[in-house]
C-alpha cells in the first residue's frame, strides 16, 4: 500500500478519539434550589474575625495534651485509614472508566512456519514449507461515543471519586470532634472524680464527728444516720464518675487507633481550655463551600446526573470502530518493505430491539437515584445549617450558664457553712445541714458539666464551619 493509503488509515484512527462526546444527554448539573434560610439568626451570630476553615486544630486547641491525642488519632485511627484507602478505590475505578473514551491500541507479532504434505501423480509424496510472518497495530472495538455515554459513565466516575475525597475529610473532621468532645469528657470526669473524693473525706470527717457527739448524748441517732445518709451519696457518686472516667478512657483508645500514647503532656483543667477566635460563622452560602459532607452530597448529585446521561444515551445506536494496520511477509528479510502493509477498516453499529424494558427500566433506576441525592443533598445542608444555628446560640447561652453556675456555688457554699455554724450552735438541726450539703454538691457538678458543655460547644462549631482539615 502507497504513503497516502498509510496516511489515510492513520488520520481515521487518530480521528477516532475526537469523535466522542458529540451530545450530551445528561440533565443540567447545578444546585438545587434549599429549602432553608439564607442566613443565620442575627441574635445569637458572634462578632467573630477568624475563619474557621482557615485554622488546623493544631492552631485552635491550646491543649498539649489533646495535640498529641489527635495527631495519633489522625496517624492510626482506623476507620480514617479505610476511608483513605477507599479514595485509592474510586481514583482506580474513575481511571479504569475515563480510559473507555481512547481507543485501545495493541500490537501484535507472529511468525508461522506450516508444513503441508503433497501426494504425487506417480505415487509418491512431497511437502511443501510456508513461512508467514506479521507485525501489526489494531483497535479493537473503540465505541464512538456520538451520545455521550462513556463520556458521562466517565463523568459520574470521576465524580464518585471526587465525592470519596470529601467523604473522607468529612470523618477526618468528624474524628477531630469525636476526639475532642471524649477528652473533654475524660477531663470531666476525672475533675468530678477529684471532686467526689475530697467531698468524701469531708463527710467521713463528719460522721466520725456525729459518732463522737452521739456517743456522748450531745444529738440524737437521726443526726447521726443523715450524716451517714451524706457519706453513702458521695460514694455512689464516686463509684458513678470512676466508671464514666474508664469509659471514656477505652473510648478513646480505640479513637486514637488502639494505644494511648506514651509521655502525654500533662492536660490543663476544663476552667483553663482556650480557643482560638472568636469565630466568624460567616453566611450560609460560605458553609456550602467549606463543608465536606455538603461537597461530598454535591458531587454524589453529579454523579446520579451523569449516570441519567448514560442510561439515556442507552437508546441510541451504539456505533464502534474497529481497524488494524501492519506488515505481512512470507520472508522475515522483506516484512518491513512497503508492499507488504495490509490493512483493515470497519465500522458496526447495535441497537437493541426488544429488550423487554430493560433500558426504561435502567433510565427510570437513574432518575430515582438522582432524586435520591437531591433529597440527601437538602438534608445534609439543613443538618449543617442546624448544627452552626445550634453552636451560635450555645456560645451566648452556655456562657450565662456557666456565669449563672458560678454565683449559685459561691451562694452554696456560703449556705452550707452557714448551716454548719447554726448546726454547731444548736439552732438547728442535722436536717438543714444535710440539704445545704445535698445543695453544695449537686451545684458543684452542674458548675462541671456546663463548663465542659461550654468548652464541647466551642469545639462543636469549629468542626461545623469547616474548621480542621489540617493540622
Amino acid at each position: 500500500m502507497t504513503r497516502p493509503s498509510r496516511l489515510a488509515l492513520s488520520v481515521v484512527l487518530a480521528c477516532s478519539t475526537l469523535l466522542g462526546g458529540c451530545v450530551n444527554l445528561a440533565p443540567e448539573d447545578r444546585r438545587p434550589e434549599l429549602a432553608t434560610a439564607p442566613g443565620y439568626d442575627g441574635e445569637y451570630r458572634p462578632d467573630g474575625t477568624v475563619i474557621a476553615s482557615q485554622l488546623g486544630w493544631s492552631e485552635y486547641f491550646n491543649d498539649p495534651q489533646l495535640k498529641r491525642l489527635l495527631a495519633a488519632a489522625v496517624e492510626n485511627n482506623r476507620d480514617l485509614v479505610a476511608a483513605t484507602a477507599r479514595i485509592e478505590q474510586a481514583r482506580a475505578q474513575y481511571r479504569i472508566q475515563d480510559s473507555q473514551r481512547l481507543p485501545r491500541i495493541d500490537a501484535s507479532g507472529s511468525g508461522i512456519r506450516t508444513r503441508t504434505p503433497l501426494e504425487t501423480d506417480t505415487g509418491g509424496s512431497s511437502s511443501v514449507t510456508i513461512d508467514n510472518f506479521n507485525v501489526g497495530v489494531a483497535v479493537t472495538s473503540f465505541e464512538l461515543d456520538f451520545w455521550g455515554r462513556v463520556r458521562n459513565l466517565s463523568d459520574s466516575a470521576r465524580a464518585s471519586y471526587l465525592a470519596t475525597i470529601s467523604a473522607q475529610r468529612a470523618f477526618y473532621l468528624s474524628l477531630i470532634g469525636d476526639v475532642a468532645s471524649t477528652y473533654l469528657d475524660l477531663i470531666e470526669t476525672r475533675e468530678q472524680i477529684a471532686f467526689a473524693e475530697a467531698t468524701l473525706q469531708s463527710r467521713t470527717e463528719g460522721l466520725r464527728i456525729a459518732k463522737l457527739r452521739l456517743d456522748a448524748g450531745v444529738t440524737s441517732a437521726l443526726d447521726y444516720r443523715q450524716a451517714e445518709v451524706l457519706l453513702t451519696q458521695a460514694k455512689q457518686t464516686l463509684g458513678a464518675q470512676r466508671l464514666s472516667h474508664a469509659q471514656a478512657r477505652n473510648q478513646l483508645t480505640v479513637l486514637v487507633g488502639g494505644r494511648l500514647p506514651a509521655d502525654l503532656p500533662d492536660s490543663l483543667p476544663l476552667e483553663r481550655q482556650e480557643f482560638a477566635g472568636p469565630l466568624d460563622a460567616g453566611l450560609p452560602s460560605d458553609l456550602l463551600l467549606t463543608r465536606p459532607d455538603i461537597v461530598a452530597a454535591e458531587q454524589n448529585l453529579s454523579a446520579a446526573r451523569a449516570n441519567i446521561g448514560a442510561a439515556r444515551a442507552a437508546f441510541f445506536p451504539r456505533i464502534s470502530l474497529t481497524g488494524s494496520g501492519g506488515l505481512t511477509s512470507d520472508s522475515l528479510d522483506d516484512l518491513f518493505s512497503d508492499d507488504n502493509f495490509t490493512w483493515s477498516f470497519g465500522p458496526s453499529i447495535s441497537l437493541p430491539i426488544f429488550d423487554w424494558g430493560a433500558r426504561d427500566v435502567d433510565l427510570g433506576l437513574a432518575r430515582a437515584l438522582e432524586t435520591e441525592a437531591v433529597a440527601t443533598y437538602d438534608k445534609t445542608v439543613q443538618t449543617a445549617f442546624r448544627e452552626v444555628s445550634d453552636a451560635l446560640a450555645g456560645r451566648r447561652w452556655l456562657g450565662e450558664q456557666v456565669d449563672t453556675a458560678r454565683r449559685t456555688v459561691a451562694a452554696q457554699e456560703a449556705t452550707a457553712r452557714i448551716a454548719r455554724l447554726r448546726y454547731r450552735e444548736g439552732v438547728v438541726s442535722y436536717l438543714e445541714v444535710l440539704d445545704a450539703e445535698r445543695n453544695l454538691f449537686s451545684a458543684q457538678q452542674s458548675l462541671l458539666e456546663l463548663i465542659r458543655a461550654n468548652d464541647q460547644n466551642q469545639v462543636s462549631l469549629f468542626i461545623a464551619l469547616g474548621g480542621g482539615i489540617r493540622p
